[in-house]
């Protein structure tokens, strides 16, 4: 396989390898693979970690059920993953904070620190980004579903008092925290959230700890929606089964003043619209592909369309936030299976009726 010029995880030299390792890897649409790669030694500023908990994210389903997403596709195999956790096993060179056998959460996230966004302080539009496990350069970002990864020690946040399951979450929340940031402050604020997977899901709590007075969540699925109101949510619709619930948050030119829009479906966010007070805020976290989108309602109600991609400094937020018990997602880990059952685990994940986060145990 060609090596990644961001295969930092891994090494680039044959001389600087050492140990073998198991790897997850994606070839195909339904060709998933448990494969030998090979490590090395952490170098200055680096870590070794043994993975501890990897979360499948609907990213990593996406590579898995049809070999990418919209225009991005596998074109030579990918390591998965970008949810984990694990424990240190190996300091490189000039690395404090950190010990031999902590736990940490691991950011996926690698701005190069250099270029014009990184540089005002917008890391998340790097220019030169290797976010773990993405197929969008060529070569492809090897991702980190292996079970040894050395990764940057400003990669790692320490994870005491959680568990790994939790910490492996951290990434997942941290998306929710940069959303919820985009959408200025919730205080007192009636919030509608559209697709309750893990993000719409994780948007509950983050919505309410910001502050939100009212939170109402709509999906066209029953079992999401059970996690919804056991999070918190004030009112969980069914839209299958009642598609006409939001009807009644339209009179008097709406009712909520955002929307999080999570699902990346264009009837999701169309059919939302209505239920907006004039100058809301459409947060769009769920990507699905382009959509068509009334205008004139948009520019009538004067609503406010923000894009809300990826995160930096929140993935640290995240993991403070869970310690601090501020914040406990631990509901929505349904199922937790070994390596060796990975390919069962992306099934289980692949089915809503079954699953909201599947995780897989590396240790």
């Amino acid at each position: 396989m060609q090596l990644s010029r961001f295969e930092g995880v891994y090494g680039t030299l044959p001389h600087e390898r050492s140990n073998e390792m198991r790897a997850l890897v994606i070839h195909s649409a339904k060709d998933l693979r448990i494969e030998p790669r090979e490590t090395r030694e952490p170098e200055a500023g680096e870590v070794s970690i043994r993975l501890a908990r990897g979360g499948i994210c609907g990213s990593d389903l996406h590579y898995y059920n049809h070999g990418g997403f919209g225009a991005i596709r596998l074109k030579e195999p990918m390591i998965l993953g970008h949810e984990v956790s694990g424990h240190v096993v190996a300091l490189g060179e000039g690395v404090t904070g950190l010990a031999e056998s902590d736990l940490v959460a691991v950011s996926p996230s690698r701005p190069c620190g250099a270029c014009e966004y990184c540089q005002q302080g917008t890391h998340n539009h790097c220019l030169n980004m290797a976010f773990y496990g993405s197929a969008m350069p060529f070569p492809h970002i090897q991702g980190a579903f292996s079970e040894t990864i050395v990764a940057k020690a400003s990669q790692c946040a320490p994870a005491d008092d959680l568990s790994a399951g939790l910490a492996a979450l951290a990434e997942p929340l941290a998306v929710c925290l940069h959303g919820t940031k985009r959408a200025g402050s919730l205080l007192g604020k009636r919030v509608l959230i559209t697709g309750c997977g893990p993000i719409g899901a994780l948007t509950i709590l983050t919505a309410r700890r910001a502050g939100a007075a009212e939170i109402v969540v709509a999906d066209i699925a029953a079992e999401p929606l059970v996690f919804a109101e056991a999070l918190g949510a004030d009112r969980a619709i069914n839209l299958s089964t009642e598609p006409d619930a939001l009807d009644s948050y339209s009179s008097g030119k709406g009712s909520f003043d955002v929307l999080f829009e999570a699902s990346g479906a264009e009837p999701a966010l169309v059919g939302a619209l209505a239920a907006l007070r004039p100058r809301s805020v459409i947060v769009q976290l769920g990507l699905g592909g382009d959509m068509t989108l009334p205008i004139n309602m948009i520019v009538a109600k004067e609503l406010e369309l923000r894009g809300s991609f990826r995160f930096h400094e929140e993935f640290h937020w995240a993991v403070a936030m869970m310690q601090q018990g501020l914040i406990n997602p631990a509901p929505l880990i349904t199922q937790t299976f070994p390596l060796d059952d990975a390919v069962e685990a992306f099934a289980i994940a692949s089915d809503r009726s079954k699953a909201m986060k599947v995780q897989i145990d590396f240790s």
